[in-house]
């Protein structure tokens, strides 16, 4: 039985390495002219979904359109499949169907779906933020889904994955969630999507938790994409994959609160990792590049393990998140504190 590590090492080298980035409906529902209240709603993210890219200048969602509130799935489910910006506030508790998508439901470029106050929820389904499977598409498509934002809601009890992000979208925000009891993920980010961030969620009673890049074979959309930020989420006693990278050409894993897991970070395919500012308690592998088929990369620095059977394991060097975005990690010692108090639904 290994030793119990009660803190990692506080600082290993980072390789600065800089990246180019390529620059009708018969539900009823509460409607509203654009107004400055719903742009007021919105707060810009941190970290890739708040880079210029791919002729996205970074993530606003639908602000900008008209402001809706949705009380029932019909009106949910006709305003996420419009075309254009609208900001969708759910109210309530809104059980999505299954039906012949396996409980999957697509969202449309250029949303805001917000809950109001702390009792909004999804139950039953999961969204689909991309366009249908495709393997013979390895570049990013004209009509590739973009600017989607995802805040304040409960949801849980999907028959497949809790919110689902393919097929080249970018530009999207996964922010103050509450998401437990997926049959599959919670948040699957795969083939070819990027400049995403997810923030300050709380993840719980889930087993396959975040998943990045979904196959070994994918190389030929993944290759230089899946940039993803995962910052400030708390998690609750969730098993595994927190998350489980493959070819990602950076993901910045900073300031998340770990407890009670099975394992945090996995990188393989040469999938590019820094692990910042994190606290780790009674987690069995905090970090691992010896998982499952070809290795990845992993740079760590001021984490704190405490109560864990292993140290976070190191190989290779990545970019610098910090020449493509700007950020202010918190010091790692005050996680336990600051991230349960703010992360998940009514805290914003």
């Amino acid at each position: 039985m290994p030793a119990l590590f009660r803190r990692s090492a506080v600082a290993t080298a980072l390789l600065l390495t800089a990246l180019t980035f390529a620059p009708t409906s018969t539900a009823a529902a509460v409607e509203t002219a654009p107004t400055s209240t719903a742009a007021a709603v919105e707060t810009a993210p941190t970290g890739f979904a708040a880079v210029n890219a791919l002729g996205q200048n970074g993530t606003t969602g639908g602000a900008g359109g008209p402001t809706v509130t949705v009380t029932t799935a019909a009106q949910f489910l006709d305003y996420i499949a419009r075309p254009g910006p609208y900001v969708i506030q759910v109210s309530g508790t809104i059980t999505l169907p299954t039906g012949s998508s396996d409980g999957m439901h697509d969202v449309t470029s250029d949303k805001t779906i917000i809950g109001l106050g702390s009792t909004a929820r999804l139950v039953g389904g999961g969204l689909n933020i991309g366009l249908p499977v495709d393997d013979d598409v390895t570049s990013p498509p004209a009509n590739a889904v973009h600017n989607v934002i995802i805040r304040n809601l409960s949801l849980s009890g999907a028959t497949d994955d809790l919110i689902n992000v393919q097929m080249f979208s970018h530009h999207i925000w996964i922010d103050h969630n509450d998401l437990s009891n997926g049959d599959d993920g919670a948040v699957d980010i795969k083939r070819g999507s990027d400049y995403v961030t997810v923030s300050w969620n709380r993840f719980h009673d889930h087993d396959k938790t975040l998943l990045l890049g979904h196959d070994d074979d994918n190389g030929a959309q993944d290759i230089g994409r899946l940039r993803v930020t995962y910052h400030h989420n708390y998690f609750d006693a969730s098993d595994q994959r927190h998350p489980r990278v493959r070819f990602s050409e950076l993901t910045h894993v900073y300031n998340n609160y770990y407890r009670d897991n099975s394992y945090g970070v996995a990188s393989t395919n040469d999938a590019k990792i820094l692990m910042e500012g994190n606290y780790f308690f009674s987690v069995n592998n905090p970090g691992r590049v010896e998982f499952s088929g070809d290795l990845g990369r992993i740079v760590q620095r001021d984490n704190i393990l405490v109560d864990c059977n292993h140290e976070i394991e190191t190989r290779g060097s990545v970019p610098e998140p910090r020449t493509l975005y700007p950020y202010t990690a918190d010091p790692a010692s005050s996680v336990p504190t600051v991230v349960p108090a703010g992360a998940g639904v009514g805290k914003i």
